[in-house]
């Protein structure tokens, strides 16, 4: 119902505030709802912004801090430690969700190289330790603080964290903290999600070894099941992620207050959504467990999903993978079925960070993002070719705007100033503040030199899609 309609009936409503709904939010200094008599005007300018509950003034100031979430926003936080991927998001009710939590083997060759980028905002910290800094000052909820749901979308070490020597040990002594496992012994997690550990063979069956031998993935692999089972013994939940579903991720708190939002799990090991209904397909050919060549590669093995909130929809997809180079499996390209039944969003994270093997024309010219994110680190985030895709009018006509956690140099010196025209931000902490109902939303970079993270400068507000089901 129109703000105006609601408190003073139809016949004293301006025509031009017909189409204004109450869920919109005040960013200019607009009235909505418009009487003739201005003594009305003056109610409801005093009175109608408190009575309609989900209408709220936000005001973003570079340099002061990110105004506190408030019930009926969508918050979606890209976490930059400069050392892999960490999204936090807060749904409308305050239901949280922390998707990975990303940590590189800090002994790789390539770091020290120039190629990586440095721990952000200072190595006074881990990575993990950061990344619990960013969510105590965002959480809707600071006493008790905890995440709902915690999300790791494949088994790679910038998604969940590498086990190192160095790595320091939890309070029980049972496992070393990096990446997830170091977040979940400093704040609780309810319940866990990740692939599953059972295609195209069973990851878990490295825990079962005691050997000093191991590999880096091995003795991450193991740490990370350590973990789990010391925190199941302590009330953690862990599931794989059911393909298809809109009914395993949801609001937990007023789940009854906003219909209109769902979290849509789009792709999950080899099963991906067909678009319809909850039906899914099974992508790969069945593997042969004791033959490596005929597994898919971890990355196109990657969890997908939307988040979707009205009109407004965000792709998130891990590493997963759609351009196939000669010599590779056409199965590789799982991009082209994910956009096919995904459509067109306003949002999309690149796949691979986008890497050369991801963000194929298939997933570019099916969603039209208006907004692209680009969780970066490396010196080939992005790939050259990936980025004049994206950019490419001829591909998807419009405005499109694109965000980067970290540009290097070296990306600018080969790319060349492509990369300034394409990117709006090329450094820090990226937020996306959606506003109650969907309908408009707003990016935000937060500096990411400072743990304060004051905001640094606000891009919109966008408005979001109106032709999606």
């Amino acid at each position: 119902m129109n703000c105006c309609k609601k408190f003073f009936g139809n016949d004293d409503c301006l025509p031009s505030q017909e189409g204004i709904n109450e869920n919109q939010v005040i960013t200019t200094g607009k009235i909505y709802g418009i009487k003739r008599n201005r003594n009305k005007i003056y109610y409801l300018l005093l009175t109608g912004l408190l009575i309609c509950g989900t209408i709220h003034a936000q005001v973003f100031k570079p340099g002061d801090p990110l105004p506190a979430w408030k019930e009926g926003y969508l918050d979606l936080h890209h976490i930059n430690t400069g050392k892999g991927n960490a999204m936090y998001a807060v749904f409308p009710d305050g239901t949280t969700m922390l998707v990975d939590a990303g940590e590189l083997f800090p002994r790789d060759k390539k770091t020290p190289a120039g190629r990586f980028t440095t721990v952000k905002p200072d190595t006074s910290k881990k990575p993990y330790e950061w990344i619990v800094n960013y969510i105590r000052q965002v959480a809707p909820v600071k006493n008790q603080l905890a995440i709902d749901y915690a999300m790791i979308t494949h088994f790679h070490d910038d998604h969940y964290g590498a086990w190192y020597p160095e790595a320091p040990w939890s309070s029980s002594g049972k496992f070393r903290l990096t990446g997830i496992t170091g977040v979940m012994d400093l704040i609780p997690v309810k319940t866990l999600i990740d692939r599953g550990h059972y295609y195209p063979n069973d990851i878990k069956t490295v825990v079962s070894r005691n050997s000093s031998d191991l590999t880096v993935f091995e003795n991450t692999t193991k740490n990370y099941f350590d973990c789990i089972t010391e925190k199941i013994d302590q009330g953690l939940r862990v599931v794989p992620l059911k393909a298809g579903s809109r009914q395993q991720i949801t609001l937990l708190k007023k789940q009854q207050a906003y219909p209109q939002f769902y979290v849509r799990n789009v792709k999950s090991s080899q099963w991906i959504w067909t678009g319809k209904d909850t039906s899914v397909v099974a992508h790969f050919p069945e593997p042969i467990p004791a033959d490596r060549s005929t597994w898919p590669d971890e990355n196109s093995l990657s969890l997908a999903f939307t988040i979707n909130y009205g009109p407004f929809r965000y792709y998130t997809g891990g590493d997963n993978t759609g351009n196939v180079f000669k010599g590779d499996s056409p199965y590789r390209d799982v991009e082209t079925v994910i956009a096919t039944a995904v459509g067109e969003v306003d949002i999309a994270t690149m796949d691979h960070h986008g890497n050369r093997d991801a963000v194929n024309e298939s997933m570019i010219s099916a969603f039209k993002p208006r907004v692209w994110i680009g969780q970066t680190w490396s010196a080939d985030h992005p790939g050259h070719e990936v980025l004049l895709r994206v950019m490419n009018q001829h591909i998807y006509k419009g405005e499109r705007d694109v965000f980067a956690t970290n540009m290097l140099e070296a990306n600018k010196l080969v790319i060349g100033p492509l990369i300034d025209r394409a990117y709006k931000s090329q450094q820090g902490h990226i937020v996306v503040r959606v506003s109650p109902g969907g309908e408009s939303y707003h990016v935000i970079i937060l500096d990411d030199s400072s743990a304060a993270m004051p905001v640094k400068a606000v891009f919109g507000p966008y408005t979001s899609k109106k032709n999606k089901g």
